[in-house]
């Protein structure tokens, strides 16, 4: 695996790189690893909730996670230019009582120069959905390579 930073300006390889990067760190569940990725002052708006610094970071991952058990994301980029990326996501998760969800989403993300995360912006929607809905099925952590992404898989 390749561990070089990832740094502005983006290309279009380097963009969807990056992107696959953040997919596969929050595809580990890991809170600490996931905060590695931002600035320590980092601000986030997630929902409507705002985020700021690793470790605001990761008590609010820890916790996401706590709740949303079983999680499983796809991220496609959907756009870029200098230090941002626009991506679109969507993940399964489901809730101590065993209902479903698929959640949705849009996230825009802002450098700096060294490639960490300083502004992320993301908005979710949760749609229930039943057991035998799930698309996203892979064994926990990273997504295989052979997986589907967003668009094969018609979201």
């Amino acid at each position: 695996m390749n561990t070089q930073p990832l740094v502005p300006p983006f290309t279009q390889e380097s963009a969807l790189a990056k992107v696959r990067r953040a997919e596969d760190g929050w595809n580990t569940r890991d809170p600490e690893k996931v905060a590695l990725a931002y600035t320590p002052d980092s601000r986030w708006r997630n929902r409507s909730e705002w985020v700021t610094g690793r470790q605001e970071i990761i008590r609010f991952v820890a916790r996401k996670w706590a709740r949303e058990l079983d999680y499983r994301l796809v991220k496609e980029l959907w756009a870029h230019e200098g230090s941002r990326i626009a991506v679109r996501f969507a993940y399964e998760w489901h809730d101590d009582a065993g209902r479903w969800y698929r959640s949705f989403g849009n996230e825009n993300w802002e450098f700096d120069d060294s490639g960490l995360m300083r502004a992320r912006h993301a908005s979710i929607n949760d749609a229930p959905i039943e057991e035998s809905e799930r698309r996203l099925r892979w064994a926990p952590g990273r997504r295989p390579d052979d997986h589907p992404g967003l668009t094969d898989l018609g979201f």
